[in-house]
């Protein structure tokens, strides 16, 4: 394997990882999460703000940075807050308090939200108004577009609108999270009374109005704040402002006291709705009365609250990227069959139970397709009829579900079918209870995972009766059963029928569905079992190699502080360590005394990379590399408090496989940034090749011998 580690040259674009926090004293050996997840966001913002980003295209990113937050706040920031109220001073790794976090957080978000409002405001709706789509306010609309608002409010809009008073009668009302909202000042010209009022903006309107010429967009806010006398008739309005709430999103329960964890959850989501508020977001003109009524009522502080002159909640600008603009996005890509996996010509029935007896195939989603393989493989489980079993973990699926169908077919035909189904991945607790009662309806087996540790694996075990036995064919992969994200995610999957991972399999599904201590593997990594300790043996082996020593790592987050202290290790006995991390990196690079052989890279584009890859030059043996891909990062919460798996790839071909597609990402410079320390800088491109994933594509389409595009 060539993996490039030096040579390219730098722009000056950076995102550095923030100031330190306050009493961080000497810099330590790790980064913030929380400030690295937002370097992460500020990558994302980064596609939205370059020009050479297809225009519908940097909509799309301005939509995910913009969702990306809510969650952030959602989730992490709620619970730093949680951390502060209880009164909790505990430092990070890198030596920060809850506290000392929080403040360098909301600086740097409220930096970003600006960066946001600006590329929207500038260079996004005046490139857009040139491809003759067209944001517009009140204000420049003309007198026949403002009647036909004025129809659309009366039919549309005033009859799903309820005003709703504050006065000594009316508490302030209950603020639900995420939704948009007007707060409206208004006055009684009789008894001259100032009162405040709240109209919420139901999520069944639509972000924007779209005008009849079906390119032009009006923020649905203006459109009912000009006509908020017809809500309060006979009242002077004298002020009206946008306004959104973010509030903790993050579920607890307490699984140990739950006598029935899908009953737990729900209440859990039920009280979700009430969570304590973390963000406001106003408008930047909004008056100093409302706003600090608006505050008050929600217990926040001043620098929780962050104004915006662009609409608030971007994430509204999915209805925009959706219109039939082919020519503003990527040009699109079909999804490939790799030639192992097409029909046979000569043998139309073959079934893929026959392609995989006849060695490993490795899928590599998007480019490979994943309905043509892994949900192929499951309907033909479903209906094969000397298929037995079929086990399955689902983390989280998409509404329309093959899978789901294909299992449901299974257990009504009589096959013994097992889902576990995790109730506990977040913000899909509700999908994944209706898919469990569905399931549970039709026959299956449905479990709902380990008490205090949440189900991530991705795996399949399908029991087949042939010959005088049984066979056992497997599937392993990095990413969920989501046909919806299988199209934009990027994952690694393997189907096998190796006798070792089928029982393997087997004792994994056992230990999830019922007791058991001290389970043993023959190939799988499993956590919290044997993985920690696994990865851990394979880093210092690399280390005992010396400068013959080579880590590749391939990962969405590197956060676990033991994990990175190995990796410094084996660095300073001489190991080259390379690494692609999408998203959060807490380890230092390229720091003299400590790092000097670690490089890092993050790869961000068209594709959400997700695949975890994990190489060791000498993991089978002197000068012999070994190769895993599975379901984990190097996060505490996956290697301790998570059932993970990672599938070791023994096939030299297959090997060989993975290795161009690391060599792939090592060598881009287009889509490519680079950490140093703390600083993330974006590469600057050196050539004319297509960036990492045009060519990712290219060589699936290779792999399937048809024509690009």
């Amino acid at each position: 394997m060539a993996v490039v580690t030096t040579g390219a040259s730098h722009d000056t674009v950076h995102d550095k990882d923030g100031a330190r926090p306050a009493g961080a004293g000497e810099a330590p050996a790790y980064l913030n999460r929380e400030l690295s997840w937002l370097e992460f966001n500020a990558r994302v913002l980064a596609l939205a703000e370059s020009p050479d980003t297809p225009l519908l295209e940097r909509v799309k990113f301005l939509a995910i940075f913009s969702q990306n937050l809510d969650e952030f706040f959602q989730v992490r920031v709620a619970g730093l807050k949680e951390q502060v109220a209880a009164g909790i001073t505990r430092r990070t790794p890198d030596g920060a308090t809850p506290e000392e976090q929080l403040d360098v957080i909301k600086a740097r978000a409220a930096e970003l939200m600006e960066r946001a409002d600006r590329v929207f405001l500038g260079p996004v709706v005046s490139d857009l108004a040139d491809a003759g789509i067209r944001f517009s306010t009140w204000s420049q609309l003309d007198d026949d577009d403002r009647e036909w608002l004025a129809g659309e409010f009366q039919q549309r809009i005033f009859p799903v609108l309820t005003p709703l008073a504050v006065d000594p009668g009316h508490p302030f009302p209950y603020i639900s999270s995420l939704s948009l909202n007007l707060g409206v000042l208004v006055r009684d010209p009789v008894a001259g009374e100032r009162r405040f009022a709240r109209v919420k903006v139901p999520s069944l309107l639509p972000r924007f109005v779209v005008m009849p010429d079906g390119e032009r967009f009006v923020p649905v806010e203006q459109v009912i704040a000009e006509h908020l006398d017809e809500l309060f008739p006979g009242m002077e309005i004298t002020d009206s402002v946008a306004f959104r709430v973010t509030r903790n999103a993050d579920l607890t329960v307490e699984e140990e006291e739950a006598e029935d964890l899908l009953e737990a959850i729900e209440l859990e989501l039920r009280r979700r709705r009430f969570g304590r508020a973390v963000r406001l977001e106003v408008e930047d003109d909004i008056s100093t009365d409302s706003l600090e009524l608006i505050r008050e009522e929600l217990d926040l502080r001043a620098d929780d609250v962050y104004a915006h002159a662009a609409p608030i909640s971007l994430d509204g600008l999915w209805s925009v990227y959706a219109m039939n603009r082919d020519e503003l996005k990527y040009e699109s890509f079909q999804p490939t069959t790799q030639r192992r996996l097409q029909p046979d010509e000569e043998d139309v029935h073959r079934s893929l139970f026959s392609v995989i007896s006849e060695g490993d195939v490795l899928v590599q989603h998007p480019y490979d397709s994943f309905a043509s393989s892994v949900e192929e493989f499951i309907r033909q489980a479903a209906t094969d009829t000397r298929v037995l079993t079929i086990k399955l973990t689902l983390y989280r699926t998409s509404g329309d579900s093959p899978i789901v169908d294909s299992l449901i077919k299974a257990a009504e035909s009589g096959k013994q079918v097992v889902a576990l189904v995790e109730l506990k991945a977040r913000f899909d607790e509700e999908n994944n209870i209706e898919w469990a009662r569905r399931l549970e309806r039709a026959g299956v087996h449905v479990v709902y995972g380990l008490v205090g540790l949440k189900t991530h694996t991705k795996t399949c075990l399908v029991v087949r009766e042939e010959g005088s036995g049984v066979t056992r064919y497997c599937h392993v992969g990095t990413g969920n059963y989501n046909s919806k994200t299988a199209r934009l995610y990027e994952d690694f999957g393997l189907l096998t029928r190796d006798p070792d991972l089928g029982s393997d399999l087997t004792q994994l599904f056992n230990y999830l569905t019922g007791y058991a201590r001290d389970v043993e593997y023959r190939k799988l990594l499993v956590a919290p079992h044997t993985l920690r300790p696994r990865l851990t043996e394979l880093i210092r082996n690399e280390a005992s190699h010396g400068e013959h020593g080579h880590v590749v790592m391939k990962m969405n987050s590197l956060v676990d502080a033991d994990m990175i202290d190995e990796l410094y290790a084996a660095s300073a006995k001489g190991v080259q360590v390379d690494m692609v991390i999408r998203g959060i990196s807490c380890i230092r690079p390229q720091v003299p005394g400590l790092s000097e052989r670690i490089r890092v890279r993050s790869i961000v584009g068209r594709y959400l990379e997700h695949s975890r890859v994990y190489r060791f030059a000498n993991g089978g043996g002197e000068g012999v590399p070994l190769h895993f891909i599975g379901s984990a990062d190097l996060m505490p919460r996956n290697l301790d408090r998570r059932v993970e798996a990672v599938v070791p790839i023994t096939t030299p071909a297959l090997q060989d496989r993975i290795d161009d597609v690391l060599d792939v990402l090592f060598t881009d410079d287009r889509l490519a940034w680079e950490q140093r320390d703390d600083t993330w800088t974006k590469l600057e491109a050196t050539d004319g090749s297509p960036d990492a994933h045009l060519q990712l594509e290219e060589q699936a389409a290779k792999r399937a011998e048809v024509e690009m595009r």
